[in-house]
Parts: structure tokens; C-alpha cells; sequence
């Protein structure tokens, strides 16, 4: 185990120096922040330099060195706009991305998964056909369009919950249900397959056979034995969901890391871009790699040596 997990992070530390790589590079195509920073009337000689003091007039390469030694020690420069440390304004907003995040994570799996098994437990029903089309339907729905829909509902119409803007819990609801129904609607489909998949196995219907209730069968020995392909696909969402909520972050004003990187982008801030890109791509390695070794607590065949 030790060994496997050493390997893992040994790649993890060159899919992350890969990350920045490209981010570094795209960020650059679309020019540097000089042309947003002047006015339109600035000329030629202060347009050179603005380059020179921030260093954009070196080669990429060398634009590229200076980073890669700053970020190896935590400092990706500071915000071209608001002239603090990046990491340290991105760190700032993390709580927020946070919070929709793990928000939506637990609508997700709380509505998601007792779903898809009643689904499953009721093959054919009436209910499992409609749980099918409905989780069908949802996941064919923009979650921005849907974000815009429940403020017409419940903000302007039925004036229940506020609109935008982050404070109690009434501020937390629609961004996270918003933000989880595709994940939602997905993972109950998922759960449906395979409880499906598994009440046709041959334990089970021994389990029937000597007695056991549908409950127990149910929760203890179907539930944990498809268990695996769900924890893969919770991983990714919970990553998606860190590094993904930026159109519902917008749409609800929430002052999340999502929301301050469309701002950086428009601004071509890079060192905040560079700072939320690392950031995110770190969680979601550490989540991939916390899935991972789940496996082998579920399933004692599968061994990591």
C-alpha cells in the first residue's frame, strides 16, 4: 500500500507540473495584461514600459522559469489587479466554493442514491419507469437555466428565498440544488444499473431463500457490493463540483473561487488563474487517490501490492 501510494504521488506531482504547463501557455495566447491595464490613449513607449517592469517582454521560457520557481514555493505572484498575493486572495474565497460544493455533493447523494435503489427495487414499476424519465429529463436541463428559473420561482414570484449573495442558509439552497442535479440525476441512474445488476446475483437469492429480510438484503449485501462503480463516479463529481460551479457562482453572486476567476480571465489576472487552476487540480488528485484506496476497503480481492 505504501508503495503504491508513494507511486501515485510521485504522478501527481508531474500531472500538476503538466496542469500548469498548459495553463501557463493558454493563459499567454491571449496576450498580456498590459492592453487591459492602459488606457486606449497610452502610447508606445509606456505600453513598452509596463512590459518590461512586469516582465513580459522576456522570452516565454523565461516567463515560464520565473513562475515555475515562485509556485515551487507557494508564491504565484501577486494579483495584477488588486496588487495582494493571488494564492492568499484565492485561499480567501475557497470557504464559498467550498461550502456550494460539499452542498451540493450531499443533495446529490442523499436524493440520488435512496432514488436509484427504490428504483432498482421496484424494476419495472411505474415508479422506476417515471424515476428513469425524470432523471432523464434532469440531466438534460442547464443547470444556469435552471439556476434562473428558481429565482423566478422562489425569490420573485413566491419571495422565500433571496436571490443572490451568500449568508445563511436560505442564501445556500438554490445555488446547491442548482449546482447537484445533473450529479443527482446521473448518480441515480447509476445506482439504479447496478442494484439492478446485483439483485440477479446468486448470493442473493440465497440470501432470499433463507429468509433474510428485504431491508437487510437490501443495505448490507446489495449496497456494498455495488458500491464501487459509485465511489468512482462521487469522486469526480465531488471534483467537478470543486472546480465546475463557476456559471452558478455567477448566476447567484456567490463570492466563490469560480467567480473570481471569470473576473481574473476578463482581467487576464494570471497569477489568480494560475493560483485557482493549482489549487483545484490538487483537490481533485487528492480525491482521485482517496477513491482509489476506498477500493480496497470495499473489496478485500482487490490489493494494491
Amino acid at each position: 500500500m505504501g508503495t503504491y501510494v508513494v507511486k501515485r504521488v510521485i504522478q501527481a506531482v508531474f500531472l500538476l507540473k503538466l496542469v500548469m504547463i498548459v495553463v501557463f501557455l493558454l493563459l499567454h495566447m491571449t496576450g498580456d495584461p498590459v492592453s487591459v491595464m492602459l488606457d486606449t490613449d497610452a502610447t508606445l513607449e509606456d505600453i513598452a514600459y509596463l512590459k518590461k517592469l512586469m516582465g513580459f517582454d522576456q522570452p516565454l521560457w523565461v516567463q515560464y522559469t520565473r513562475f515555475f520557481k515562485g509556485a515551487i514555493q507557494g508564491n504565484f505572484g501577486d494579483s495584477i489587479e488588486h496588487g495582494e498575493p493571488a494564492m492568499g486572495l484565492v485561499l480567501e474565497r475557497l470557504p464559498a466554493t467550498l461550502e456550494m460544493a460539499l452542498g451540493a455533493f450531499t443533495f446529490a447523494v442523499v436524493i440520488g442514491i435512496p432514488f436509484g435503489c427504490l428504483a432498482a427495487f421496484k424494476e419495472g414499476s411505474l415508479y422506476d419507469k417515471g424515476c428513469v424519465g425524470v432523471s432523464v429529463l434532469i440531466q438534460a436541463i442547464p443547470d444556469f437555466w435552471l439556476a434562473i428559473m428558481l429565482i423566478m420561482v422562489f425569490s420573485v414570484f413566491m419571495g422565500v428565498l433571496p436571490s443572490f449573495g451568500r449568508g445563511g442558509w436560505q442564501h445556500f439552497i438554490m445555488p446547491a440544488f442548482a449546482a447537484s442535479t445533473y450529479h443527482l440525476a446521473r448518480l441515480a441512474r447509476l445506482m439504479r444499473s447496478q442494484m439492478i445488476e446485483v439483485l440477479r446475483q446468486d448470493y442473493i437469492t440465497t440470501a432470499r431463500a433463507k429468509g433474510l429480510n428485504e431491508k437487510v438484503i437490501l443495505m448490507v449485501h446489495a449496497l456494498k457490493n455495488s458500491a464501487i462503480p459509485i465511489i468512482t463516479v462521487l469522486g469526480l463529481d465531488l471534483g467537478i463540483l470543486l472546480g465546475g460551479t463557476v456559471i452558478i457562482e455567477v448566476v447567484f453572486a456567490w463570492p466563490g473561487v469560480g467567480r473570481l476567476v471569470i473576473q481574473a480571465i476578463a482581467n487576464r489576472d494570471f497569477p489568480i488563474v494560475q493560483s485557482a487552476v493549482f489549487l483545484m487540480a490538487s483537490g481533485f488528485v487528492i480525491i482521485n487517490l482517496t477513491v482509489d484506496l476506498l477500493y480496497a476497503y470495499l473489496d478485500p480481492r482487490i490489493s494494491y501490492s
